[in-house]
């Protein structure tokens, strides 16, 4: 399968096994293409790189600062050798693992054969608020660390705090669901910049 299980179900390994990789892979682009066009190297980066980055992140997606941090050095050197600086118009590669969480969630509520085992344990919440949608699904309790943030209980709590109107017309097709999806966590991810760079500007004045 390309991912690396550990007995504790910590996803430490994998992480770390993803991440030389992908180094492996841009620096090998940066050799090649030392004095390509800046779309020449965006076109290497997200063919040969990102898909590295990507792969099966739906399940191993970090909860560790250290490892999200590992993850992210990767495409900020992309940025650089590309852009000239550590900024781009890349989707972020946390943004993409949540949208994967959240599309992989959604084909095992639908009922997708792939995803049964995952959709037969979803359960209805005992009782629905008034600000929660028609598809919440119930929390389930954990003790540890690697249960509270698993796959499914953090994509469950993504999947409750999303809009109603993002789940109003299920079932639909997959690729319209992941649009609506990319959608909302972009709109989500620039709110968050804004609120941190007026806090910012706030806390300097």
């Amino acid at each position: 399968m390309g991912i690396i299980f550990r007995s504790d179900l910590s996803w430490a390994d994998h992480v770390n096994y993803t991440v030389k990789k992908a180094w492996k892979a841009l620096h090998f682009i940066m050799r090649k293409l030392k004095k390509g066009n800046s779309g020449t190297k965006s076109l290497a980066y997200t063919t040969l790189v990102r898909p590295i980055l990507e792969y099966g992140a739906a399940c191993w997606d970090p909860y560790r600062e250290g490892h999200v941090y590992a993850l992210d050095r990767v495409q900020k050197k992309a940025a650089k050798f590309d852009y000239h600086t550590s900024k781009s118009n890349w989707e972020t590669l946390s943004q993409c693992r949540k949208i994967s969480r959240i599309c992989a969630l959604f084909k095992a509520y639908s009922g997708d054969r792939a995803w049964k085992v995952i959709g037969d344990r979803l359960q209805r919440p005992n009782y629905l608020s008034r600000i929660d949608h028609d598809w919440k699904i119930r929390n389930r309790r954990q003790r540890t660390d690697i249960g509270k943030y698993s796959f499914v209980n953090r994509t469950i709590r993504l999947w409750n705090r999303l809009p109603a109107e993002t789940l109003g017309t299920l079932p639909c097709k997959r690729s319209a669901f992941r649009k609506r999806i990319r959608r909302v966590i972009n709109v989500v991810n620039e709110r968050e910049s804004e609120w941190v760079v007026n806090y910012l500007k706030s806390a300097v004045n």
